[in-house]
């Protein structure tokens, strides 16, 4: 508690600890870095470049308004007369720093305080010569002066709308497209009926900027909605509109209104980020760098009676995405529906014409290309239902109501290896991360004791991966897949991912045809395509560094094909991958697919992040949001048609509820029971115990299909095993 005696700010500083302002400041800021989540934007006034280097360390971004480029403004009867820091070269000066400091920086103007249209456009030009020179001005506001009581000015004449529509527009033509611009929205002037805010859209806005659920806005306290905004019952005392309300006027306008966070996606990076802010910033976005918005994640349990996703996936072709908001009572609870949007946009009147155009090109059976597939993965709104719907009538035409599934056992046989990782949790040994649980080698015997009871258990397939075991060889896999097909001759052994094979290759000297020949001749009945996290090198070079290659993968499975063998593949995504890698992964799948018609399925698996240690390096993100996670089936099932026909919802990453879900997004098939899986729960993952055939029914009973229990090759499932796996008892 502060002194009665600290009678002055500087006093009060001192007592706190602190020499100045900022210094306070950044203390706050750190504070509020490390112990809430939120994600700091400081805007304490003309800053020298050390205090600009001092808040870059516990920021996101900075700001200061350059207001105007006006020095009569600073003359005896103006409105900065005895400002030495409203003085335009002061704040120039601290825009620079900002520039030279790699900061994201927000500025702009203050309109109506007696600058002339000239002076506004010679201000706008001034920033523009800072920007193109450092970059560093992710946004522009445009504010109309409001008059206060109790000042100087209170009296003066407030800017019409005209004048902001105005410099809206000219602030727009000088900075081209890629400048976001904003006007805050509880100083729009004259509001009458609500068509103001359209009329700023139509100006050249493209943000609306800050809008606080919980607070009013303590610049301008005083400013209140007119009475048609009251008749909506929506707490408006405090002078910002209910979000709510102002996603529909954006709606109403023909745009969507989406979160972001205070730094613009272009500088989510190392290089214009502090490393400890830079790891917040990650766990908060998205793919597209907006704010990720959303509580759920890939591997998170679900409550059976509030679940995320099944609130927000269970009505995907309908009108609701869920509710986006809480009842005005509560005007502080915020959510953001599947579809990305924050208002339901289904029957507004936006118009998505290129996602249509890409659709019907679809349809018609025409390759997309790479940035058609990457703007399908920006749908949000009406287009993300566009998406959804096609991708669920493909599925209808080809698959129709039937939903398949597999009982299985997975047998993870060790869990050291000596790659580098970074997304994975379950290796152990000399060269991983310092990760829960022992390292493990399950003996032959284990192997087929488990393989056997899995067969008494009615399954049809084992399901055997591994860590890369430094001393493993070809003959170790070998060794593997005879004590399974010795001790269960009948059971399909779908193993060994294309990573493995092509270790196990190189240790025996032979190609990777030679080895999957031996494979195939000893029993082999398929591959998993797991091990291609993302197709893309970019991404691998960050990812899984020391792992087999874009190509090299594409080549095993070719190879596999080739000789007879079928196989499935993946992608795992929603770490530090985007839309583009995700495009090119797809694009890749299809042209192999469409060369040999090897795959027998797709399976997305969505990053679980709790455990990884690229997230707890600060390097990641939280996994898909649950929209990238359907847009990602659904613009699989596109995209991979007509070469794959199979799309499968992974239950142990999704839950079985979201999994269920997407079965209204493209999915046919629900992939395996299981029996036990190691992976996905060393993640940090609640799901992947065993999933019965009882429960796996239930589920798709529910959502109005078939089930259908099927074979790894997706053949019927002998009528004994049938009987056998609905008659098991749970696994102790």
């Amino acid at each position: 508690m502060l002194s009665h005696f600290c009678t002055t700010d500087n006093q009060r500083l001192e007592a706190l600890g602190h020499t100045s302002t900022v210094s306070y400041a950044a203390e706050v800021a750190r504070i509020v870095l490390q112990e809430t989540g939120l994600l700091p934007h400081m805007n304490v006034g003309v800053m020298s470049r050390e205090d600009v280097i001092l808040l870059r360390r516990v920021s996101v971004s900075q700001g200061l308004m350059l207001e105007s480029i006006s020095e009569k403004l600073l003359e005896p009867g103006g409105p900065h007369y005895r400002c030495p820091d409203k003085h335009p070269s002061a704040r120039l000066s601290s825009i620079a720093a900002a520039g030279e400091e790699k900061v994201p920086f927000t500025s702009g103007l203050l309109i109506g305080i007696g600058e002339t249209r000239e002076e506004r456009l010679q201000a706008l030009l001034a920033l523009r010569n800072l920007h193109k020179q450092y970059g560093h001005i992710q946004e522009l506001i445009i504010q109309n002066f409001r008059a206060k009581k109790g000042t100087a000015m209170a009296k003066a004449a407030e800017p019409p709308l005209v004048e902001l529509e105005w410099t809206i527009a000219m602030a727009r033509l000088v900075f081209g497209t890629s400048m976001s611009i904003q006007a805050p929205p509880n100083l729009t002037p004259t509001m009458t009926d609500g068509k103001e805010w359209k009329r700023l859209i139509d100006a050249g806005i493209n943000d609306w900027g800050g809008i606080s659920p919980v607070t009013k806005d303590w610049v301008n306290p005083e400013i209140n909605f007119p009475m048609f905004f009251e008749s909506l019952e929506i707490l408006l005392q405090a002078p910002w509109p209910h979000v709510n309300l102002l996603a529909a006027a954006t709606a109403d306008a023909g745009r969507l209104m989406v979160p972001r966070l205070a730094v613009y996606p272009f500088y989510i990076n190392d290089l214009w980020l502090d490393p400890t802010v830079l790891r917040r910033v990650l766990a908060h976005e998205n793919s597209l760098g907006y704010a990720r918005a959303e509580e759920w994640s890939p591997g998170l349990a679900q409550d059976a009676h509030s679940s995320f996703l099944e609130d927000k996936l269970s009505n995907l072709n309908g009108g609701s995405t869920g509710n986006h908001f809480d009842s005005v009572t509560n005007p502080a609870k915020i959510s953001v529906g599947t579809d990305g949007t924050m208002h339901p946009t289904r029957a507004i009147g936006f118009q998505g014409m290129d996602v249509k155009r890409i659709l019907k090109k679809i349809e018609e059976a025409v390759e997309p290309s790479e940035v058609e597939v990457t703007r399908l993965f920006r749908a949000m709104g009406p287009e993300f239902h566009d998406v959804v719907k096609a991708a669920d009538e493909l599925r209808a035409r080809v698959n129709g109501e039937k939903v398949s599934y597999v009982v299985n056992r997975n047998i993870n046989y060790t869990n050291v290896c000596g790659y580098k990782c970074q997304f994975c949790a379950f290796s152990k040994g000399k060269l991983s991360e310092n990760l829960r649980g022992k390292p493990y080698s399950l003996s032959l015997d284990e192997v087929s004791r488990r393989a056997v009871e899995a067969w008494e258990r009615g399954a049809t397939e084992v399901c055997m991966q591994g860590g890369i075991h430094p001393e493993f060889t070809g003959e170790t896999y070998m060794e593997i897949l005879k004590a399974v097909k010795t001790a269960a001759p009948e059971l399909h052994v779908h193993a060994f991912s294309p990573l493995e094979v092509f270790q196990g290759a190189f240790t025996l000297g032979v190609s990777v045809e030679e080895f999957l020949v031996e494979l195939k001749n000893a029993g082999l009945g398929s591959l998993p395509g797991t091990a291609a996290e993302v197709l893309d090198d970019e991404v691998r070079r960050l990812l899984c560094p020391d792992k087999i290659s874009t190509d090299q993968w594409l080549e095993v499975m070719e190879t596999a094909h080739r000789i007879g063998l079928r196989t499935t593949s993946t992608i795992m995504f929603g770490h530090l991958d985007r839309s583009q890698h995700w495009a090119r992964h797809l694009l890749r799948l299809r042209n192999l697919a469409r060369n040999t018609g090897g795959f027998s399925e797709f399976v997305p698996l969505p990053f679980v992040h709790m455990q990884a240690p690229i997230y707890l390096k600060g390097r990641a993100r939280k996994g898909p949001t649950s929209r990238e996670c359907v847009l990602m089936h659904s613009i699989a099932r596109l995209v991979l048609h007509p070469f794959i026909t199979n799309v499968q919802a992974s239950w142990v990453k999704m839950g079985p509820g979201g999994a269920q879900a997407l079965l209204a997004a493209g999915c046919n098939d629900m992939g395996g029971s299981l029996m036990n899986e190691s992976i996905t729960r060393a993640a940090g993952a609640s799901h992947g115990e065993e999933l019965s055939p009882k429960e796996m029914e239930t589920l798709i009973l529910s959502t109005g299909k078939v089930p259908y229990q099927r074979t790894t090759l997706y053949g019927d499932a002998p009528a004994q095993q049938r009987i056998r796996a609905f008659s098991a008892r749970p696994l102790t």
